[in-house]
């Protein structure tokens, strides 16, 4: 469904991807894991191209991109099978919860405007704020407006979202609000990538794990395997310290 083969990202002299590779099937929900600098968020940008890669090719369905090589209609077709979730949240200030719902589907999917009301009404009605439709982003919550942001992604019925520390920028408190709604999109079984640092949400909701660091997969496996059995010294490192008791034998 997604593929990802030998992606290579530098920025300047600096190589920050070093030859990622990573199938995506229908239905699965990846998580990307690793430190800080690892190239999480910049491997998810490389997928629909809000960064280009240097090297390598993307196929999502039937579309094949060579990144070397990139045409707009090419960079186009890409975008509009996939949907960004933003830590920062990137909701237009001037317009209300609706409206940023249904930007979208009026500038994308050239939808008529009662229709995209509508599928904008039930979307906020799926993620808990059918009762915030006219209210701006300056009088929502964190985890309200990350919400409206998950609506704003699922309008678009892409193959794939991806998730760049959608809780990273919300209070403790707000955390949860936000997780239950990704974790009930997962159940409808929408693919999703999503780059996280909530280790348990990561083992609790993913059919994948993937755990990254200095621009290379160092691992990856199921959730279970890879968080009661991982097979590389660094990723052990990792989960046990990040996760209050976690031990191994090693």
């Amino acid at each position: 469904m997604l593929q990802l083969e030998n992606i290579h990202k530098k920025f300047g002299s600096e190589e920050v991807l070093k030859g990622i590779s990573l199938q995506v099937n229908r239905g699965d929900v990846i998580s990307i894991l690793g430190p800080s600098g690892s190239g999480k968020t910049t491997l998810l940008r490389c997928i629909n191209l809000l960064e280009r890669p240097n090297q390598g090719t993307i196929r999502i369905g039937d579309l094949s991109v060579n990144t070397e090589k990139l045409l707009r209609k090419d960079i186009l077709r890409l975008r509009r099978k996939t949907a960004m979730v933003f830590q920062s949240y990137n909701l237009f200030a001037n317009k209300n919860t609706l409206e940023n719902v249904m930007e979208g589907l009026l500038v994308v999917k050239k939808m008529k405007k009662e229709e995209a009301k509508a599928k904008s009404l039930a979307l906020l009605e799926k993620v808990g704020l059918a009762n915030k439709a006219d209210h701006y982003p300056s009088q929502l919550s964190g985890g309200q407006q990350q919400r409206v942001g998950i609506a704003r992604a699922l309008a678009l019925d892409p193959e794939v979202i991806l998730f760049d520390e959608p809780t990273s920028a919300l209070d403790p408190e707000l955390v949860g609000e936000v997780l239950n709604v990704i974790r009930k999109i997962a159940q409808e079984g929408v693919t999703m990538i999503i780059v996280t640092h909530e280790l348990s949400f990561a083992r609790d909701i993913s059919t994948h794990v993937v755990f990254m660091e200095k621009g290379h997969i160092v691992e990856q496996a199921e959730p279970k395997e890879l968080f009661s059995n991982p097979q590389q010294q660094r990723t052990k490192e990792f989960i046990s310290s990040r996760i209050s008791g976690w031990s191994y034998d090693i």
